[in-house]
């Protein structure tokens, strides 16, 4: 009865939606309630989640529903009328950046916010060009699409837009075993910048996914995002860190992702994380760039830090402190770190393990010598973790790379899970 249900509601959403959406697995999950790190479907099946990053402090955390709840039934408007709650979340969030970043400017979505971003660096420094990493990924609008290069073709790139190479280890231009490997791709930048100056184009910005998502999540040593923003920063450039999937403890050390490497960006862009699956999101950024920008734009959004994102962004910030969250994304990462080593150290199918945190990329080959992705068995191995109650998916420039990101609630039984539901799907 729940395969016909299953299939009315695809077409269903095909007529009503159409063709441009996509869903996860062949045989598509058809989800109605969450709790925690566990997920269930209609016909009350539960599965482990390990995908959603969204989810932040877990599915339906009763304390951001019980905030959300209570602020939805008193007020809901925008920011230009006065309210404490948007105000004091601007504080909290901004009191757990270093340095100078301290303005916080809201949006709905982690696209809005890289949009946002990208209109203030060009304002701020009076530059059009951008570098980006290859097979990058920062968000859907038109402007921000074209700085996601994994959406379309090199050829279809626009002239202002320039790519480095992302700092690939495993398979990239420079290895693991090269000497001042990450360095290496951070020179890279040079060429970007020269590029761009032979088309009469200066960087306004450098952005990058802190733990580069879409490229099968990379870990690069703290020099490389060291020397990366030395290098845009003297050819005129701000620095944009795009803490959507890196940032809010998920890496285990520090509340946000740039601060592995000892870095301070210039504007730090967040999304829905931040709300625990509710569209909140923001840009923080110095006040100096702020009051720069505000010479030439006024700034306003309708939803962009609304009293009831702001009680649920507050909810979350609460969670975070009062359950632990940073020491318990650290304590599981490395169990589960080691544990994803152990397999590898096992089964000649995995090539590299990288990531940290709560955010592992397991890439697979067909041959651990010649590295040639094993892409068609990384789908086959999504496909029997969904069937077996365990949910992930697959990301990387061949889409051979197993990516493992849960809500930042996940237990060493819960790493235990899916460890051992791996280890059986791993067998071909």
């Amino acid at each position: 009865m729940l395969l016909m249900t299953t299939e009315s509601l695809i077409n269903r959403r095909k007529r009503a939606m159409g063709p441009a959406y996509r869903l996860f697995y062949q045989q598509p999950v058809h989800l109605v309630r969450g709790e925690g790190a566990l997920l269930y479907d209609a016909d009350g099946r539960e599965y482990l989640d390990c995908y959603n990053n969204v989810a932040s402090v877990g599915h339906c955390h009763p304390k951001v529903v019980e905030a959300l709840a209570k602020q939805a039934s008193l007020l809901n408007t925008h920011t230009r009328y006065l309210h404490e709650n948007v105000v004091t979340y601007a504080e909290r969030l901004a009191a757990t950046m270093p340095g100078d970043l301290s303005v916080c400017m809201f949006v709905c979505t982690g696209t809005e916010a890289n949009d946002l971003a990208f209109r203030i660096a060009r304002t701020v420094t009076g530059n059009e060009g951008a570098i980006v990493t290859g097979h990058a990924y920062h968000g859907n609008s038109l402007v921000v699409t074209e700085l996601s290069t994994e959406e379309y073709p090199a050829s279809e790139q626009p002239d202002y837009l320039e790519t480095v190479e992302a700092p690939d280890g495993y398979r990239g231009s420079y290895r693991y075993a090269d000497t001042g490997w990450g360095q290496k791709y951070a020179a890279l930048a040079v060429k970007a910048i020269s590029a761009l100056h032979k088309r009469g184009k200066q960087p306004a910005m450098f952005i990058c996914d802190n733990i580069f998502s879409s490229n099968g999540v990379l870990t690069p040593p703290p020099e490389y995002l060291q020397d990366m923003y030395r290098r845009v920063r003297a050819a005129g450039g701000l620095i944009i860190a795009d803490e959507v999937q890196s940032g809010l403890c998920r890496l285990g050390d520090h509340m946000w992702g740039f601060q592995d490497s000892d870095v301070i960006p210039d504007i730090v862009t967040m999304g829905k994380p931040i709300g625990d699956g509710h569209p909140l999101a923001a840009v923080v950024t110095t006040p100096a760039i702020a009051e720069a920008f505000a010479r030439k734009f006024h700034y306003f959004n309708t939803f962009g830090g609304n009293p009831v994102s702001a009680a649920v962004g507050l909810a979350v910030l609460d969670v975070i402190e009062q359950e632990n969250i940073l020491q318990n994304v650290h304590d599981v990462g490395a169990y589960l770190g080691r544990g994803l080593k152990e397999l590898a150290r096992e089964n000649p199918l995995i090539g590299d393990v990288r990531g940290k945190g709560l955010f592992y990329g397991v890439e697979l080959v067909k041959d651990p010598v010649s590295r040639q992705p094993a892409a068609h068995q990384a789908l086959e191995i999504r496909e029997n973790l969904r069937n077996n109650g365990v949910l992930l998916s697959t990301s990387g420039a061949f889409d051979n790379v197993l990516k493992i990101r849960p809500p930042m609630v996940f237990s060493r039984s819960n790493a235990d899970e899916l460890l051992d539901k791996l280890d059986r799907a791993l067998v071909f």
